[in-house]
């Protein structure tokens, strides 16, 4: 069903309240989400990106419920990834022959990579180029290379000044009333920053760089509506600014203790490690999760929001925990910057893993502190009384 974002301009996707996982089941989705397509109708009717391949049927099917598939007059593809173009192969089949499809060329490459090579009509473009739709419109393009993927990019329609900007500026959220204004603000909010760090962040020094381009441009946004979750209608710049200040090397008055534990060892300095931040600085939040059984998204978010982390693990087999190792590769991954960390945990043979722990987290751009805290079998007052100066060394 349709729905109206203005006059000219209306939703015309998919939302999957029920969606607990993405990207495989590589991100966790708390609140369910939506693939948001747009329909542009003016002299030229613009289909803006598709929804994904299990959707694709329900979409297909209530586009031509509101619309005669053969008034689509062109087709833009702001990114390839499925979630945005799972539905495109079977939509170009009911289309008009030859009906345009505008996407940046790498674009082209990664859709006939995943589908095969079709003969469809494609307009290659880049930042600068435009498009007339009728009624003195233009669509304008807008480059948006790796965020998240090389092919990606924006489309801004003059005018009604509305940028659908695909991946940037969304959130895995579930909305049916659409608009950022209708949605809960604390779940939005949360929603916006897992995203950002999850995906977005590994690109925040590409993505500074862009938003000062886009702000360079002049543009007068009015409107952004992403390809997930809710669409930004009041104050768009809310969101820019809060990109803006995530990406540069955000942190909050916050320490993190991450830790997993086979015998309660390493569990037991990770929980008198917090109660020794607290006792340092009684401002400071702090928190702690055992990653073995914590969503690694969400505390990915708390990762980002700190200042500081401290990491634990038993020695196993000369290393760490299999969830750790797993969890440090996520976190290298993520590319944060600008945080500080220190490492523990305990052993009972050889004792490599804060080694180990320590060479991680300085792969993954952490400033690691040389005091490393290791414990022979379980930790008792010989060790706790380290604790201190293992603290202090990251404040």
């Amino acid at each position: 069903m349709k729905k109206k974002v203005i006059s000219n301009v209306s939703w015309v996707g998919c939302i999957d309240w029920d969606l607990t996982k993405f990207h495989g089941d590589d991100f966790s989705i708390d609140n369910g989400s939506s693939q948001n397509a747009y329909l542009i109708e003016e002299e030229k009717t613009v289909l803006i990106d598709t929804v994904w391949t299990p959707n694709r049927c329900d979409f297909i099917g209530n586009l031509k419920k509101e619309i005669d598939l053969n008034k689509i007059d062109m087709v833009v593809v702001n990114h390839a990834e499925s979630d945005h173009s799972g539905a495109l192969p079977c939509l170009m089949q009911k289309l008009k022959k030859d009906t345009p499809i505008y996407c940046s060329a790498v674009c082209k490459n990664i859709l006939e990579g995943q589908y095969g090579k079709k003969d469809w009509n494609f307009k290659l473009v880049k930042t600068g180029d435009e498009v007339e739709i009728g009624n003195g419109k233009k669509l304008k393009f807008l480059d948006m290379k790796m965020l998240h993927w090389p092919d990606s990019m924006a489309t801004f329609l003059t005018k009604d000044n509305v940028l659908f900007s695909n991946d940037a500026f969304g959130q895995h959220l579930a909305v049916e009333e659409l608009f950022a204004d209708k949605a809960n603000f604390e779940i939005l909010n949360r929603e916006a920053l897992k995203y950002f760090v999850n995906i977005l962040n590994p690109f925040s020094l590409i993505l500074s760089k862009k938003l000062k381009e886009i702000a360079e441009l002049n543009l007068p946004i009015e409107i952004i509506a992403p390809s997930h979750g809710a669409i930004w209608r009041k104050e768009p710049s809310y969101i820019i600014k809060k990109y803006e200040e995530w990406a540069n090397c955000y942190k909050e008055n916050q320490i993190t203790v991450l830790f997993d534990s086979m015998w309660g060892g390493t569990k037991k300095l990770a929980q008198n490690i917090a109660k020794e931040i607290f006792s340092k600085d009684k401002d400071v939040v702090v928190k702690v999760y055992n990653i073995s059984k914590a969503d690694k998204n969400d505390v990915m978010v708390e990762v980002f929001k700190s200042k500081a982390i401290f990491v634990g693990s038993p020695t196993v087999c000369n290393s760490i925990t299999s969830n750790m190792a797993g969890f440090l590769e996520f976190l290298k991954q993520l590319k944060f910057r600008g945080k500080k960390a220190a490492v523990f945990g305990c052993y009972g043979w050889s004792g490599e893993g804060v080694k180990i722990l320590y060479e991680k987290l300085k792969e993954a751009g952490f400033d690691v502190s040389d005091n490393m805290l290791s414990c022979l079998w379980n930790p008792f007052e010989e060790d706790f009384s380290k604790l201190s100066d293992f603290v202090e060394s990251v404040f």
